[in-house]
């Protein structure tokens, strides 16, 4: 199939991501298992900041190479001539990245809607008002299932159900609203997001679902120290809160793009043995293993793009493909 000059180029870089992606999106999958092992041996911030990594690793690895070596090396090195062909296997990968990113878009835009459902129903019906200790501003829903969420994006708010806030004590109340606050601190939900909008490894599969499981995992776990501070009073109401909650009823599933106290009760049993523990101290500020591996990736392209010997051979691969 014979294409133009742009129309070749955005079929090359599409094939390009998705052969890239797929090899290491495949490598990841591989590897996920052992990495959630070996992010239980790190303090949950670091270990949600590593899993989230590493899951995003294959689509940012993909762009990189293919804006920073194959389109480069495709205006520089190939004529401005049209007509050229196209083979089978340059339009068969550059129509399952299509269908990737197509999948990616649409499951983000149902779970935004969803969310974006919520919080006007819960706006709407609920009054305004502060609660716990810290005067946390909240909107609270009378009637329906019981909850705590924080749900928004860009500017999250909380919320929560009547009948949880008369089942909780002050206390417990004010440390799983702080349980709330650390998800906003750390943009959980824009997390979550990226996390959606990340292309999986073929149409349909969900290949890095035990890293995206395992990073749900360690946020909470990361949260809940956040929330109790290395108080052994507030480690015992946390606890205490998760328990009440969960015979609430109230794990019930919520939106996507939504943080609730307690999403699913099959970690119930180790949030609260971690709560009854020695307290754990706050984390020290560490920069973030995602900016450390885009700011590693960045240079090795950096260093490849120094040397023109690099879009010669880049180029040659692309030839290949096109074939």
């Amino acid at each position: 199939m014979s294409a133009p000059y742009l129309l070749r180029l955005l079929s090359i870089s599409l094939a390009a991501f998705y052969l890239i992606h797929l090899v290491a999106g495949l490598l990841v999958s591989l590897l996920a298992p052992l990495a959630v092992r070996a992010a239980e041996h790190m303090r949950p911030r670091e270990a949600a900041r590593f899993l989230l990594a590493l899951r995003l690793l294959p689509a940012s690895f993909a762009a990189a190479v293919v804006a920073g070596l194959c389109v480069p090396s495709y205006l520089w090195l190939e004529p401005a001539a049209s007509g050229e062909e196209l083979g089978l296997a340059c339009l068969t990968s550059a129509l399952l990245a299509l269908a990737c990113a197509a999948i990616a878009l649409a499951r983000s835009w149902r779970a935004a809607s969803r969310s974006l459902g919520y919080i006007r129903y819960c706006s709407m019906v609920g009054r305004r008002t502060c609660l716990g200790s810290e005067a946390s501003p909240a909107w609270v829903v009378e009637g329906g299932k019981p909850f705590l969420v924080l749900a928004g994006i860009v500017h999250p708010r909380l919320m929560v159900s009547s009948q949880l806030v008369a089942a909780l004590g002050a206390d417990q109340l004010a440390v799983a609203i702080r349980h709330e606050q650390a998800h906003r601190v750390s943009r959980d939900n824009l997390k979550r997001l990226l996390l959606l909008l990340a292309p999986d490894v073929a149409p349909f599969w969900r290949s890095f679902d035990a890293l995206e499981r395992g990073w749900a995992r360690f946020t909470e776990w990361a949260a809940d120290d956040h929330a109790v501070a290395g108080d052994p009073r507030r480690s015992l109401s946390l606890a205490d809160a998760l328990v009440r909650v969960a015979r609430l009823g109230a794990s019930a599933a919520t939106p996507p793009l939504i943080t609730s106290l307690l999403a699913d009760d099959r970690d119930l049993q180790q949030r609260v043995d971690r709560l009854l523990q020695e307290p754990r101290k706050m984390e020290e500020r560490r920069r973030p293993l995602a900016v450390v591996i885009a700011a590693a990736t960045v240079c090795a392209l950096f260093a490849a793009m120094l040397h023109p010997s690099t879009f010669y051979s880049v180029h040659g691969l692309l030839e290949h493909l096109t074939r």
